[in-house]
C-alpha cells in the first residue's frame, strides 16, 4: 500500500473514531464564542494532532517515535518528535519540517473547522532555531542602530519572519517590515529616525 492509500484509509478511520468521541462542532462553537478552548478540548485537539502526525511519520517509515506535547509561549500546541532517524524530516534549513507543519495544520484545521495553532518540532530543532533567529534579529537591530542604515536579513519562512518581528517589536529604536516574494521573502530592520519617536 502506498503512503497516500495509508493516509486515506487510516485518516478516514481516525476521523470516524474522533467524531464519535469528540463533538468538534461544539469545540468550534466554544472557540468562536470565547476565542479559546478549555483543557478537555485542548486534549482532544492534541489527540487529533498526534494521531495525524503519527500517520504522516509512518509515511517516512518512522513508527516508533516519541511525541511530547506542551504549550508554547504564545498558547500554541507544540508536538516535539524524538527517538528515530529524524534528520530527513528537518531537511535543509528546516524546509521539510515546514512542509510537514503545513500538512499537519491543514489536516487538523480541516477536521476542527477553525484554525488552532499546532507546531511540529523535531528533537527541539525549532526551539534552537527560534533562539538563533531571535539572536540574529537583535544583532541586526544593533547593526542598524550603529550604522543608521537598514539591515536586510536572509530569506526566511513566514514563521521565522514573524519571530524577527516579535523579537524587535518592543525596541523603540528600530522598525521591521518584510519585502520580496516567497520563498525569497526577507525582513528589513530599520533604525527609527529620532524625529519619528
Amino acid at each position: 500500500m502506498d503512503p497516500q492509500e495509508i493516509m486515506d484509509t487510516e485518516g478516514e478511520a481516525l476521523e470516524e473514531a474522533l467524531d464519535a468521541a469528540v463533538d468538534f462542532e461544539a469545540v468550534k462553537a466554544h472557540f468562536v464564542e470565547n476565542g479559546s478552548i478549555d483543557d478537555a478540548e485542548v486534549d482532544a485537539v492534541a489527540d487529533l494532532s498526534v494521531s495525524y502526525l503519527r500517520q504522516l511519520l509512518a509515511c517516512f517509515g518512522e513508527h516508533d517515535v516519541v511525541i511530547d506535547e506542551y504549550e508554547g509561549d504564545e498558547g500554541e500546541l507544540i508536538l516535539d518528535v524524538s527517538q528515530g532517524d529524524l534528520a530527513i524530516l528537518i531537511g535543509r534549513h528546516g524546509r521539510t519540517l515546514e512542509a510537514l507543519q503545513q500538512i499537519l495544520s491543514s489536516l487538523v484545521n480541516r477536521q476542527l473547522g477553525f484554525h488552532y495553532p499546532v507546531v511540529v518540532d523535531i528533537e527541539g530543532y525549532r526551539e534552537r532555531r527560534r533562539r538563533k533567529v531571535r539572536d540574529m534579529a537583535r544583532r541586526a537591530a544593533d547593526r542598524a542602530k550603529r550604522s543608521d542604515k537598514p539591515v536586510s536579513l536572509s530569506p526566511m519562512s513566514a514563521y521565522e519572519r514573524r519571530l524577527v518581528h516579535i523579537a524587535l517589536r518592543d525596541d523603540p529604536e528600530v522598525s521591521t517590515h518584510s519585502e520580496g516574494e516567497d520563498p525569497d521573502r526577507y525582513v528589513v530592520v530599520e533604525p527609527v529616525d529620532d524625529t519619528d519617536r
